[in-house]
């Protein structure tokens, strides 16, 4: 017997306050409230970017991103990011070694979207991947982040953080 476990989120007002409520992904979204999603970029001592390919049975499929995802019910905004690397690629950050950039209210998608930025070099040939989220990671420059955006191979999310 498979026991499938529901990912509950906080909800936070549109200034980053936590409501006292949460919800169960998948439910609307009460109107004045959002739940924090996070996303992670990581870049290496010569300045490239560390991008995961999200798997083709997830939206935008094939799409190349910065790791991210949800924030569960009882995690910050920081925490959220670690988890979400630590499952996604299997690299453990040092919290001491992120800053969040960004928070961006989106009302389309009725969350707080959390830009984090970490410094750490990390060995492709390292890195685990999380089988039903990422099919492949890659380094990438300036130059090749761009040409990959003007030929609509990244997430839209993107756009918003370049």
């Amino acid at each position: 017997m498979e026991i499938i476990m529901k990912e509950v989120w906080d909800l936070y007002d549109a200034k980053g306050n936590k409501t006292g409520y949460t919800l169960v992904r998948g439910r609307p979204i009460p109107e004045g409230c959002y739940h924090l999603v996070v996303s992670v970029w990581i870049i290496n001592n010569r300045g490239e970017y560390l991008l995961s390919q999200r798997h083709p049975d997830k939206p935008y499929p094939l799409r190349w991103e910065c790791t991210g995802g949800a924030v569960l019910s009882g995690e910050d905004s920081l925490g959220g990011a670690l988890r979400e690397v630590n499952e996604e690629l299997g690299i453990i950050l040092n919290p001491k070694d992120g800053q969040r950039i960004s928070r961006i209210c989106r009302e389309q998608t009725r969350d707080l979207y959390d830009v984090w930025v970490f410094y750490k070099d990390v060995d492709i040939s390292d890195i685990t991947l999380q089988e039903t989220e990422v099919v492949d990671v890659k380094w990438v420059t300036d130059e090749e982040l761009i040409k990959m955006e003007r030929k609509g191979e990244l997430h839209p999310l993107l756009a918003l953080t370049m």
